[in-house]
């Protein structure tokens, strides 16, 4: 079996959806392995446009099934509003969706201390920049292990008994942290989820044990991360992250299929630089070049509609995440935003303190400290939106490239220049 990974290498957002859609023909299964409804994912077919947040990019092809793993946390009025708008566009789901009875749910109460948290501010430190989609609060029950509700939870007798008894203790915690809302009615919540649980039957299945299964016949899995990964709870810019594993090692933990099965790994990252929420941007551009490259790439949250903080292409983070995933080969999404501007920088090495480094710090304290080393390119200063082969793009696009490679220390082997699928072109081992 060959088993390919798409991982996004920045702070998410890097149009891993979009690559993800490209390549699904190739795949009998695509699987999404960690992360929840904070994760939004824009995958442009001609002139329809299609927003996801739990469901993999891969459901837009009938002819693969796609898996929502133990990894990710589920919010179900968000993934039937996804489901609502497929349907809508003519997308069928009904055959070719799977749930995993494992994944957690996301409930009322999660939204609710998500929301609270996040307005009591961190001291001195800037907010971390929750969706306040109650992501955060899930993944804390799922490791508290006491108050936790898994999909598969919701359809055992005992639910209504462990809505109330999670009800009554959150209530409890909602108080304490200044709620002065309504308290949480129990049996309002388990009468529409369990609406919600009637509604998504039919998808809940044990995907674990389905894809171990699949890997034992041979077929080829194309698993899809949501965020990026400098947003990894354990190696991200802590605490400016997401809750789940967002890089490639939490593929295996997430989705259930050991890592062997893993045969090529791709990194996604923009040819400049975005972030979203709180926390250090060693090459933000807090300026008017900051508010052109935000205007030409659209940088808006595909969840929260938030503008995103643009700068430029940071190669030592890149170089990290590079690493830390495993990746065989680069994925240069965004080429065309860069192609209107004058002149390019790219941040080659980070001088903290004085003391020039190659390395990603550890701590974001260091990390504000950071002054970007950069290297100026010409800009090409040509549309490329039309180009198709790697071959006919302008000299100076190409060159970027190159340096992109040469200081990651990976090839690149997909370049986008435009939302559409016609605008992405491959090269070595994924040209066809």
């Amino acid at each position: 079996m060959a088993g390919t990974c798409v991982i996004g290498l920045q702070w998410g957002d890097e149009a891993k959806g979009k690559l993800v859609d490209l390549l699904t023909s190739r795949f009998d299964v695509v699987v999404r392995y960690q992360g929840g409804a904070n994760a939004g994912h824009t995958v442009v077919v001609g002139d329809k446009t299609y927003k996801l947040h739990h469901i993999p990019s891969g459901i837009l092809n009938a002819n693969v099934m796609n898996v929502v793993t133990p990894g990710v946390v589920i919010n179900p009025p968000t993934i039937l509003q996804e489901l609502d708008s497929l349907a809508s566009q003519g997308v069928k789901v009904a055959e070719n969706l799977m749930l995993s009875d494992r994944a957690h749910v996301v409930f009322p109460w999660h939204i609710a201390e998500d929301r609270l948290r996040n307005e009591g501010g961190s001291g001195e430190r800037e907010s971390i920049g929750t969706t306040m989609r109650g992501i955060g609060p899930c993944y804390g029950d799922k490791v508290g292990r006491m108050n936790a509700v898994r999909l598969g939870d919701m359809f055992r007798p005992d639910f209504r008994e462990r809505v109330n008894i999670i009800t009554a203790g959150k209530n409890r915690l909602l108080s304490a942290l200044g709620s002065t809302a309504d308290q949480l009615d129990a049996a309002a919540i388990f009468d529409q989820y369990s609406g919600y649980a009637a509604r998504l039957k039919p998808f809940v299945t044990d995907t674990t044990h389905y894809l171990l299964d699949q890997v034992e016949a041979g077929k080829k899995m194309l698993f899809e991360g949501a965020q990026g990964s400098l947003l990894d709870i354990d190696h991200g810019t802590f605490p400016y992250v997401t809750s789940s594993n967002a890089s490639g090692v939490g593929v295996s933990a997430g989705s259930g299929v050991p890592g062997k099965w893993i045969t090529k790994v791709l990194g996604v990252c923009k040819a400049y630089t975005t972030r979203v929420g709180g926390g250090p941007f060693p090459t933000e551009l807090n300026n008017e070049m900051g508010n052109k490259i935000r205007e030409l790439g659209r940088e808006y949250g595909t969840t929260t509609g938030r503008p995103r903080r643009c700068g430029w292409f940071d190669a030592v983070a890149v170089r990290y995440t590079s690493r830390l995933s495993g990746i065989d080969a680069i994925s240069l999404m965004m080429m065309d935003v860069l192609s209107l501007l004058p002149e390019i920088k790219i941040c080659t090495a980070y001088e903290i303190d004085g003391e020039r480094t190659n390395k990603f710090p550890s701590h974001v304290d260091d990390l504000r400290k950071v002054v970007p080393v950069y290297e100026t390119i010409p800009g090409w200063e040509t549309d490329v939106t039309k180009v198709r082969k790697i071959a006919d793009l302008p000299t100076g696009a190409r060159k970027y490239i190159d340096r992109v490679a040469e200081l990651v220390g990976k090839p690149v082997e997909v370049v986008s220049v435009g939302p559409d699928r016609a605008q992405t072109m491959f090269a070595g081992s994924l040209a066809q």
